[in-house]
């Protein structure tokens, strides 16, 4: 079987997300940016529902530039995301982080390897 173009844009998205601390989250476009592609924040998207079963990728700590739990549909569309960021003392109200700012992990200001 042929690998996936994106299977090494992939892999440097996980080597990001596997580093997001428990109780912060990040966006797609942060990690995006991160990675010298500012303009992939959907692919890292892409990359996080790819991941499904993959135990060590916290996809659940990353959501839109907003607060958005917009990746819902990596969790079948059940409220597991919800749950286990509220599990990990993160706050949610109608499907948004709240406090945003407060708990936004910047990879660019809290990494210090090079995935470029």
């Amino acid at each position: 079987m042929k690998q996936d173009g994106n299977s090494g844009f992939f892999k440097k998205v996980y080597q990001v997300a596997e580093k997001i601390p428990e109780g912060r989250v990040t966006s797609y476009g942060a990690i995006a940016k991160y990675l010298g592609s500012p303009q992939s924040a959907r692919m890292v998207g892409w990359a996080m529902n790819a991941s499904k079963g993959m135990e060590n990728i916290p996809a659940h700590r990353v959501v839109n530039r907003k607060g958005l739990l917009t990746g819902k549909s990596h969790f079948s569309g059940t409220n597991a995301m919800q749950l286990l960021l509220e599990e990990e003392g993160v706050q949610v109200r109608e499907l948004q982080i709240h406090n945003f700012e407060a708990i936004f992990w910047d990879p660019m200001k809290e990494l210090d390897e090079e995935f470029n």
